[in-house]
């Protein structure tokens, strides 16, 4: 009976320290995803930002340029939009390596975002803005799709 005893003791201790790793193999596989997450949408919200940003200073910059306003006023908004397109860059290379499924849709939204340059009329500018608004709420959608899946 003692072995018997002995032998269902070893058994269940071996049998507990296979479920106590599997359990931790989880819920570190769990942290590790919820971590990508958070840097994902960390990311996504940078680059967001980033994008609305320059919208606005292309926006700005284009419709100077377009009604012809002075030389000054047109070379500080162009200033102005290199240092947006600039805060552009890092998120946008982040939220590719963090979520490379999002790549095609990322690069998209930037580029209707640098589009908006060299406009030939106001409307056309206009209509270059809601391309580049249309194509970050695709990304932001697309995000989410992504982001919500267990």
């Amino acid at each position: 009976m003692e072995i018997a005893a002995a032998v269902v003791a070893v058994v269940g201790t071996v049998l507990g320290a296979g479920v106590v790793g599997v359990q931790q193999y989880y819920a570190v596989r769990s942290q590790r995803r919820q971590a990508l997450r958070d840097r994902a949408l960390t990311a996504l919200s940078e680059l967001s930002t980033a994008l609305a940003d320059h919208r606005r200073a292309m926006w700005v910059r284009e419709n100077l340029r377009l009604s012809g306003a002075a030389p000054a006023d047109v070379a500080a908004a162009r200033e102005a939009s290199h240092r947006t397109r600039s805060a552009v860059t890092a998120p946008q290379i982040a939220l590719t390596v963090l979520l490379p499924q999002l790549r095609l849709d990322v690069n998209a939204a930037v580029r209707a975002a640098y589009d908006m340059r060299g406009a030939a009329s106001t409307e056309a500018l206009a209509t270059r803005r809601e391309s580049a608004i249309s194509a970050a709420d695709s990304l932001a959608a697309s995000a989410a799709h992504l982001l919500s899946r267990p």
